[in-house]
């Protein structure tokens, strides 16, 4: 008998050891979990930038030499890609400039368009890591 007595106060202590861990864990699973999460937002944000940049300088490259059509594609690329990229003074002026680069040149203004599209890469490099 003493040993069935003893074996069960042993499984009832064990079992309230395991009801314990498992509801103290239970909650730092959740919060280390939304971190991870919040890092893979930061890091998508991040690489749509990086992004952005390649197309607005690929805007640029192409305004310069009066392709006023390719530098509106890849101001088009340029945009969606920097509205995806967070929130910040700088974004929000890039995304200006390159609304602005793609309204001029659709009206076939190279000149002014490939301005705007450098103002944006520049607040774009601005904002990259803020």
């Amino acid at each position: 008998m003493y040993m069935t007595g003893h074996s069960l106060r042993l499984g009832i202590v064990l079992t309230g050891l395991f009801a314990l861990v498992i509801t103290t864990g239970m909650p730092l699973q959740s919060a280390f979990g939304e971190g991870g999460a919040r890092r893979d937002v930061l890091r998508l944000e991040q690489q749509n930038l990086k992004d952005a940049i390649e197309q607005a300088t690929q805007a640029v490259d192409h305004g310069k030499q009066g392709h006023a059509e390719k530098l509106v594609t890849h101001a088009e690329a340029s945009l969606q890609l920097a509205q995806r990229g967070g929130e910040g003074p700088h974004l929000a002026e890039a995304i200006t400039h390159l609304k602005e680069a793609i309204e001029h040149g659709k009206a076939g203004h190279a000149d002014v368009a490939t301005k705007h599209a450098e103002s944006a890469v520049n607040h774009l490099a601005q904002g990259k890591y803020k």
